[in-house]
């Protein structure tokens, strides 16, 4: 029996259960390690330096999860995502183990430590693309689209739970331990995950003969790659009309403008351009890069004004986007019963939109007489509007795809996410630090705005700032505030147009029953019906 010719029975939801541990699992690894690096990310760039490069720590790791993102999806398609689901787990635990031993005695010192933990973090990415993708593609298989609400909540409570531990367990490692452990601590709940995933999860093996499309995959990488590097240099390393930027420009082009007549020939696509004929699922796609640009590429900077502004230790750090994570969590919660009760969904990105643009322009307000509670009431309606968003994406994105190619569209969601958050990240630390360095010079003088940008020189440790005279540590500290709202104000921009496309989902009915293997019949406009649900069996 195929993964498409049979239907999910009431006997096998107890299966689905025994299985949904070691996804949550999973999930919650992929969800937990950028919560744990952000906490930690001021005392990492204390001990290995290079404030100017804070913003690759984050790049790198998305960069590698934007690029194998589509290459995770599209194999486990064709071969079966058990084994693939395993394997990105462990290329996770490996390059979580590198990081951890970046700039240590191993690899001889500290003076090289965050070149190495960037490309660790790159090795690490490639794994974590593999993680979220699976776990809503395998959830896909075994759930029609109408129950998935069911799922979706319980799905939101684990992020929200990882949101929530990340950075208390982040803060407890770097108050108390060593920032090395944010990454050691992946290795345990990866093992558990594995090792659950390995003796219960139990799906179809292929036996077909298909061609992985890696001169696709290869352009899709190079393209991409170029682009996060133009957003990154562009104005700071390089100036925007130098001939790297210009070259990186051309490469960005002619990969990506290869890359589609290259999809169009293919006998099996990386990323098959069919599916970007539906209205919603190109929609989402587009809602969902707005959405990782404005949201990983801003709240990147939260601990940074919480730690270094507001003195907050790392632990305190963590407990303070509480309100965040709360808000989110209720939100997602109610999305999820609402959906599954109704099957209506549209009011939920859209909505979320609005709420999310309203958080972005009050956490642009912050300086540095903002209060705790007041950074936790403006982070609490940016929470409120993301658990509209997060979940609600990926559910309109799989609903719009044949059950065949349930994998390209759960990669496709999180990969727009993904790259949104890559360009994010470079393009509000370019800012960051475009003016940090003006504010810097206007404050404290030239001098001061060079050793704040001065690579590996550079050293940003709330302890270091305490024993700083005065008048220049709150010349820094203003400078810094500053620096970090005009983030969240250039995110408003970005954060906007999330309703406007979202306004433009149709409301098709969510799929709630099977179909023959390999169809999906519309409904008159192009869409697929409501009565369209191949979905998965176990062997």
């Amino acid at each position: 029996m195929s993964e498409t010719e049979a239907e999910i029975v009431p006997g096998r939801r107890r299966e689905v259960m025994v299985v949904l541990p070691g996804l949550m699992l999973a999930i919650m690894l992929a969800m937990l390690d950028n919560m744990i690096v952000g906490t930690a990310m001021p005392r990492i760039v204390g001990e290995l330096g290079g404030l100017a490069h804070l913003s690759w720590v984050v790049t790198a790791y998305v960069l590698g999860t934007s690029v194998s993102t589509p290459i995770w999806g599209k194999i486990g398609d064709l071969y079966g995502r058990k084994t693939i689901f395993l394997a990105s787990i462990a290329i996770f635990m490996v390059g979580s183990a590198l990081c951890g031993m970046a700039g240590s005695d191993i690899f001889g010192g500290t003076s090289g430590g965050m070149g190495e933990l960037i490309a660790f973090r790159a090795i690490q990415g490639l794994g974590a693309g593999g993680l979220m993708v699976n776990a809503m593609a395998i959830i896909g298989d075994l759930v029609p689209p109408r129950e998935r609400g069911r799922y979706q909540g319980i799905m939101a409570a684990i992020m929200a739970l990882a949101m929530v531990a990340g950075p208390l367990v982040g803060g407890f490692i770097t108050d108390n331990l060593n920032w090395r452990w944010a990454f050691y601590v992946n290795l345990p709940i990866g093992a558990v995950a594995f090792v659950w995933l390995l003796l219960r999860l139990h799906l179809p093996k292929y036996r077909t003969e298909h061609r992985i499309d890696w001169l696709g995959a290869a352009l899709l990488g190079v393209g991409i790659t170029a682009l996060v590097l133009i957003t990154t240099w562009g104005g700071t390393e390089y100036a925007w009309g130098s001939w790297q930027i210009l070259g990186l420009v051309a490469v960005a082009v002619v990969s990506l403008a290869i890359f589609i007549p290259v999809q169009r020939r293919v006998a099996e696509p990386i990323m098959p351009l069919h599916v970007f004929r539906d209205r919603n699922f190109t929609l989402v796609s587009l809602v969902g890069f707005l959405l990782g640009f404005a949201m990983f590429g801003a709240i990147n900077f939260l601990p940074l004004f919480q730690q270094t502004v507001q003195g907050a230790s790392a632990t305190n750090s963590g407990l303070l986007l509480l309100p965040m994570m709360a808000g989110m969590m209720a939100v997602s919660l109610v999305a999820g019963q609402a959906i599954t009760r109704t099957g209506k969904y549209k009011v939920w990105p859209l909505a979320g939109g609005v709420v999310m643009v309203v958080g972005m322009w009050l956490l642009s307000l912050q300086d540095v007489n903002t209060t705790t509670w007041q950074t936790g009431l403006f982070i609490a309606v940016l929470g409120l509007g993301m658990g509209g968003l997060m979940q609600t994406t990926m559910l309109i994105a799989q609903n719009s795809v044949e059950q065949k190619d349930l994998g390209v569209a759960s990669s496709a969601a999180t990969f727009f996410r993904s790259i949104g958050g890559s360009f994010g990240v470079s393009l509000f630390g370019a800012i960051f630090n475009h003016h940090l360095t003006s504010n810097l010079t206007d404050r404290l003088g030239p001098q001061s705005a060079q050793m704040a940008q001065g690579g590996n020189s550079a050293r940003l440790d709330p302890t270091a700032l305490a024993a700083l005279p005065a008048q220049v540590r709150e010349g820094f500290l203003s400078s810094l505030a500053d620096s970090i709202s005009s983030v969240f104000f250039w995110a408003i921009f970005i954060s906007i147009l999330v309703p406007v496309f979202a306004a433009f989902i149709k409301q098709i009915p969510l799929r709630s029953g099977p179909a023959a293997p390999g169809s999906a019949p519309k409904d008159g406009t192009g869409d697929v019906a409501k009565d369209a649900m191949p979905v998965a069996a176990f062997e």
